[in-house]
């Protein structure tokens, strides 16, 4: 518990919170001149600002959001509605941690607001609307029509989106290139000789299904494999993933090669080959994208594309917040190529 926070020992009443005015008297400055150091204000030195910006670490100052929000109309506040579904292999994390670089050197606050992709994506874009809760959104599993994005679009809330639309409608986005993913996938499995290629791909509704699917195809066609095709998506639960492909790997019509959109799904293939009684690397390799270092260390013989997931949390939070301060959505869209490692 933080100290602030414990009952005072003679009143029993807690102790009041560090204010402007307390950092003021700490450091012999005025109020307004605490006040403008924090802001970063360009007519204050700079020994001035760390020395305010210290002891305001030191006391544990925050400044008071409902004041902050009756003085300016804002909130200081970036919300990130990210699926709970989207922790395994530390996308979650890595998303927060990209976000948090940035906004650590600027006055907002970052509130994760997370939700089930059993539930309707709706429900917390409306909310963070309807209160007034956040100053920017970041949203991310984007449809190539996605309803969360009109609506913020005709309600004028900034925001950013990790994915594409394809809507018509201009908007902030960062976006991984899985289509060169795909393409460069089935090129890396050819290369070893292989011909017969299955795919664990994104669910239909997402727009990085069409782009996946458009470089796995085009992949196919360029370098002379087939597709052997795999029933089950990304989003398919993991126990689900394994036995549909240890079915797929007993099959006459087994692949000698598989291509994962996902380092989760990954664990899942590699558990149902190994369960059919196939050795990676020699019955069948496998090419999946990752936004860590985990499946190398599980299954050296995984071929690996990196999605720098942390930086496109930099990407989006720098998005947001230039969209809050009036750039124009087609400045701020950017896409990530893949990522292979170096031998």
């Amino acid at each position: 518990m933080d100290s602030r926070d414990k009952l005072d020992a003679k009143t029993g009443s807690a102790p009041e919170r560090p204010t402007l005015k307390t950092i003021a008297f700490m450091t012999g400055l005025g109020v307004t001149t605490v006040s403008r150091a924090l802001k970063d204000a360009p007519d204050i030195g700079s020994e001035t600002k760390e020395r305010v910006r210290m002891v305001a670490r030191q006391l544990g100052y925050q400044p008071n959001r409902a004041g902050v929000r009756l003085r300016t109309g804002k909130t200081n506040v970036i919300a990130l509605v990210l699926s709970i579904d989207e922790e395994i292999m530390g996308f979650t994390s890595q998303m927060v941690f990209g976000i948090s670089e940035v906004l650590n050197s600027t006055q907002y606050h970052l509130v994760v607001t997370p939700h089930s992709q059993s539930r309707d994506p709706m429900v917390p874009v409306r909310y963070i609307l309807d209160t007034g809760s956040a100053d920017g959104v970041i949203i991310s599993r984007i449809e190539p029509d996605d309803a969360r994005v009109r609506l913020m679009s005709e309600r004028n809330m900034p925001f950013a989106t990790h994915g594409r639309t394809d809507m018509g409608l201009a908007h902030p986005f960062h976006d991984f290139d899985n289509e060169a993913f795909g393409h460069q996938a089935v090129k890396s499995l050819v290369a070893r000789g292989r011909r017969r290629i299955a795919l664990l791909q994104p669910p239909s509704k997402l727009s990085f299904y069409t782009h996946t699917r458009i470089g796995f195809q085009t992949g196919l066609h360029d370098y002379g494999a087939e597709e052997v095709p795999l029933r089950v998506t990304i989003d398919t639960p993991l126990p689900e993933i394994r036995d549909a492909v240890e079915a797929l790997m007993r099959s006459p019509n087994a692949p000698d090669g598989i291509v994962c959109s996902a380092g989760s799904g990954a664990i899942a293939v590699n558990a149902g080959i190994e369960a059919a009684g196939k050795r990676l690397g020699v019955d069948v390799d496998m090419v999946a994208k990752q936004s860590s270092n985990i499946l190398n260390w599980i299954r050296p013989e995984i071929i690996t594309i990196y999605e720098d997931v942390r930086l496109a949390g930099r990407e989006l939070a720098k998005a947001v917040i230039a969209r809050i301060d009036g750039v124009p959505a087609e400045d701020l869209q950017s896409i990530s190529a893949p990522a292979w490692p170096q031998n």
